[in-house]
């Protein structure tokens, strides 16, 4: 069982930087496609980035291209997203995924692809 744990949230001012880390426990994490998703209240939970297992090929919403970068170290089992010039509407919480069975495409985008969850980070942007 995949355990994960998010941290690194926080609130920050517009134009400002935040890093959010995701440490997993339970097993390795090489054999995981990883993913960052947030949901922001009264919205449903969106896409932001995506990483292979390898860390060779990452993925993002089209809002966030040029300022966020997702990373891993599967060597501290750990999986990363760099946020940088955040904006008000960035703010939301913000949650770490694991997933098995994917294998990027556009399948990967969807929360359904992923059976381990972290418990989400804060993240507030203030304007």
């Amino acid at each position: 069982q995949v355990q994960l744990v998010e941290s690194g949230g926080g609130l920050v001012q517009a134009g400002g930087s935040l890093r959010l880390s995701c440490a997993a426990s339970g097993y390795t994490l090489t054999s995981y496609y990883m993913a960052w998703f947030r949901q922001a209240p009264g919205k449903e939970r969106e896409f932001v980035a995506t990483i292979s297992r390898s860390g060779s090929s990452t993925d993002y919403a089209d809002s966030e291209k040029g300022r966020f970068t997702i990373s891993r170290d599967n060597a501290k089992n750990a999986v990363y997203l760099q946020m940088n010039s955040l904006k008000p509407e960035d703010t939301a919480v913000y949650y770490c995924a694991a997933s098995a069975s994917v294998y990027g495409g556009t399948y990967a985008k969807s929360p359904r692809a992923y059976n381990y969850w972290g418990q989400g980070t804060q993240v507030t942007v203030s304007s």
